[in-house]
């Protein structure tokens, strides 16, 4: 059984292994990593998937502002183990997380990911044509979710984070030395 909570501080590891199975080093160097360095994630969303005790599965949202004074989440990464891609619980999860979100008052989602897969939980990139990020990042992989009508209606300018710092004491060393192996 595949029980899905919100992530304890003793999952960062296994969280980590699991992100640099799914997307290696090179995860670090994505845009979207420039809005998640050095912030905690949304309280409440970020969750981890387990099963017999060890990590299978991991998603988060971040605070972001999508243009001048509209607040939104980024959501991401989403990862599931391997060895059990194709059983949906990559689905699960994000209905999981988007379900907390909704719940807790947030109106928009953004993301950088794959179309079909995140269409057909309503996800859109006409929702985030008026956007940009800050770096490189594939137009038409970037879309966006409105959890509340209207909360990207006319967003324009530039994705910024705006979450809560991370102390440094809650960064865990294993990002930090894949950090420096990715540079």
């Amino acid at each position: 059984m595949i029980e899905i909570r919100e992530e304890h501080l003793s999952d960062v590891a296994g969280r980590e292994r699991l992100l640099d199975a799914c997307f290696g080093p090179s995860r670090f160097a994505k845009t979207s990593e420039r809005l998640r360095e050095g912030r905690l994630p949304a309280r409440g969303l970020a969750l981890t998937a387990t099963r017999r005790g060890r990590l299978v599965g991991t998603v988060r949202l971040w605070h972001v502002e999508a243009g001048p004074a509209r607040p939104a989440l980024l959501l991401g990464p989403l990862a599931v183990d391997p060895a059990i891609h194709g059983q949906g619980l990559g689905k699960v999860m994000m209905h999981a997380a988007l379900g907390r979100a909704e719940a807790l008052g947030h109106g928009a989602v953004l993301l950088v990911g794959d179309t079909p897969y995140y269409a057909r939980f309503g996800f859109d990139p006409d929702l985030a044509a008026g956007l940009w990020l800050p770096g490189p990042f594939e137009r038409e992989r970037f879309l966006g979710l409105e959890l509340r009508e209207g909360a990207l209606a006319g967003a324009e300018g530039l994705v910024r984070p705006t979450g809560i710092p991370a102390p440094a004491e809650a960064i865990p060393v294993v990002a930090a030395e894949a950090r420096r192996r990715a540079a």
